[in-house]
């Protein structure tokens, strides 16, 4: 008899029947026409046919930049399926190198492929001269395309800046965002007017330009108020905010000011007919970094000054006098004395003392509030461990919500999501429930009820389903299910007697809690109407209608693992 049953010895069935199985990567930045999608996807295809490779899988990056791999879902998507055992392929194809990745490091596009090899999965370029195969040759070549990848970016980045900065010269806006009180104007090479580009709109042609243009005549008026509320009234960023919104006055967001916007008002040249550019410079997705104001680079925006030359000379002095660079060792000194005045220490005590820097530049400086106060031997008799076990408990979140999708798929039949906060579940696009963690307050004396608060967030809709912990915020000691129809607010106060107020239920088991969940969502499912449904009869005149049952980061520090 032949051996055509025999299984070769150490080779699993389960291997065997997915060799021939790929998964396919592509990614487009904006490049060439001859690197889209589906380019990409009919070669990868041709290669897999003449290969006798089946497609399986799909991970795509779509206007994604190839420098790093932050900000690439479809490439982090692949490697953690690859890492997790999950992935039923053994091959990935990607059209040529530069589409896997044109990281400035050539080690780290090394890495992210070693990483699928050990996992089992083999990385092949279909439109490569050479074959990916491990021998001296191929690695060679693949080196000398990576660096070659890297290469192009670092040419093609040189070589957009200095276009940059020579439009800028010419008195061009480059980049979106504008200021208060002006408005970006596209004309076409012959300096002829297109129309006005609103927030998020880009020009189509490169030949186009965009100028900066004046915006209303109420705009100009609060842009010299600011000023010489500044200059003349000598008054505060506090103020100065303060007055705005007071008398009702948006800023260019249509948000209330705030402090910030002060001073970048006032430093804004534009407001005297100038561009600026090349302030800061963020090269090939590293940090952002501040240029010495030497290399700035400035044109003549051909816009009538809103601002008289001379006040903004006199409010550039007055802004260089407000900022004084002072050492660490000076900012911690003048903190200790602070403290042996006041006998205490917090943000507002800090924002309050003259002399003293703002709360964020000690947070910039060290970190956080607790480390400043550890350097100059002092402890904040503020409770800070809830703020140390946030991320277990943003962990706790994400697996009630997981769970509870899995629950409402098999149990209901619906097709729940994931929210994209992680800490809820949608139905059909719309947020159904939202886990929240209510941690207990301190109470001075055993007389006093016991008291919850949950940061809700920017929630508004669906279910409240809240992990009430115990007194001393390590443990889930109940569940409160609270409707949708609760009073918005950035918080929600729970207490003993608040649940009757609340129409809220209490349950001591995770099983009861999904259990209600499910009958509210079954009433709500089975009251909303479906295709398949019959038609309804048409109500008489006057029948009324049946209804279905609808952590602040702190400055205080940084987080440790859960104990």
């Amino acid at each position: 008899m032949g051996n055509w049953l025999v299984v070769p010895k150490g080779t699993s069935l389960e291997r065997r029947t997915r060799t021939r199985r790929a998964a396919q990567y592509v990614r487009m930045s904006r490049e060439l026409q001859r690197y889209s999608i589906k380019n990409q996807m009919a070669a990868i295809a041709a290669y897999a046919e003449a290969n006798k490779l089946t497609i399986v899988r799909t991970y795509s990056d779509e206007g994604r930049s190839g420098l790093r791999i932050k900000g690439r879902p479809g490439l982090i998507e692949l490697i953690e399926d690859v890492q997790s055992g999950q992935a039923d392929f053994d091959h990935i194809l990607v059209y040529d190198v530069s589409r896997w990745g044109r990281f400035q490091d050539v080690d780290e596009s090394a890495y992210y492929e070693f990483m699928c090899k050990r996992s089992g999965v083999q990385v092949e370029y279909c439109a490569e001269l050479f074959k990916n195969d491990g021998t001296f040759v191929s690695g060679i070549a693949k080196s000398l395309k990576r660096g070659m990848a890297a290469e192009w970016s670092r040419e093609l980045s040189v070589k957009v800046h200095a276009g940059h900065c020579r439009v800028a010269s010419l008195g061009y806006r480059v980049g979106a965002p504008v200021g208060y009180g002006l408005r970006r104007l596209m004309v076409d090479e012959s300096e002829h007017p297109k129309g006005f580009l609103e927030k998020g709109q880009f020009k189509a042609l490169q030949s186009d330009r965009v100028r900066l243009q004046p915006g209303s005549v109420e705009e100009a008026a609060v842009i010299r108020s600011i000023f010489d509320q500044f200059v003349n009234g000598r008054r505060s960023y506090s103020d100065i905010r303060r007055h705005l919104n007071d008398a009702g006055i948006a800023n260019h967001n249509g948000r209330p000011w705030t402090d910030g916007m002060i001073p970048t008002i006032l430093a804004n040249e534009n407001y005297i007919g100038k561009t600026v550019y090349n302030r800061t410079s963020r090269r090939l997705g590293q940090r952002l970094v501040k240029n010495p104001d030497h290399i700035w680079i400035r044109g003549a925006a051909q816009i009538e000054p809103i601002v008289d030359p001379g006040i903004f000379a006199r409010a550039q002095k007055l802004l260089a006098e407000r900022r004084v660079e002072i050492p660490e060792n000076e900012m911690l000194l003048r903190l200790r004395l602070t403290l042996r005045r006041r006998g205490k220490l917090n943000s507002r005590v800090i924002n309050t003392t003259l002399g003293l820097n703002h709360v964020s530049s000690y947070v910039k400086h060290f970190g956080s509030l607790r480390k400043a106060y550890a350097l100059i031997g002092y402890k904040s008799p503020r409770d800070c461990d809830w703020i140390d076990t946030r991320d277990f408990w943003a962990a706790e979140q994400a697996k009630l919500a997981t769970e509870l999708e899995e629950v409402l798929r098999n149990d209901l039949g619906l097709r729940p999501e994931l929210a994209p906060d992680g800490i809820g579940v949608d139905v059909e696009g719309r947020r159904v429930v939202s886990f929240l963690v209510a941690r207990r307050l301190a109470r001075r004396g055993e007389d006093h009820a016991a008291q919850w608060k949950a940061y809700r967030r920017q929630i508004s809709s669906g279910l409240l389903a809240v992990m009430r912990l115990d007194a001393a915020n390590r443990e889930i000691e109940d569940y409160v299910l609270l409707p949708a129809s609760l009073r918005s607010g950035r918080y929600v106060w729970l207490a003993s007697g608040s649940l009757l107020r609340h129409r809220g239920a209490l349950y001591r088991e995770r099983g009861a809690l999904f259990a209600a969940i499910k009958a509210a969502l079954a009433k709500t499912t089975h009251a909303a109407p479906t295709s398949s449904a019959p038609p309804k009869k048409r109500l008489r005149s006057g029948q009324p209608k049946a209804k279905g049952f609808g952590a602040r980061r702190s400055r205080c520090g940084g987080t440790k693992s859960h104990q």
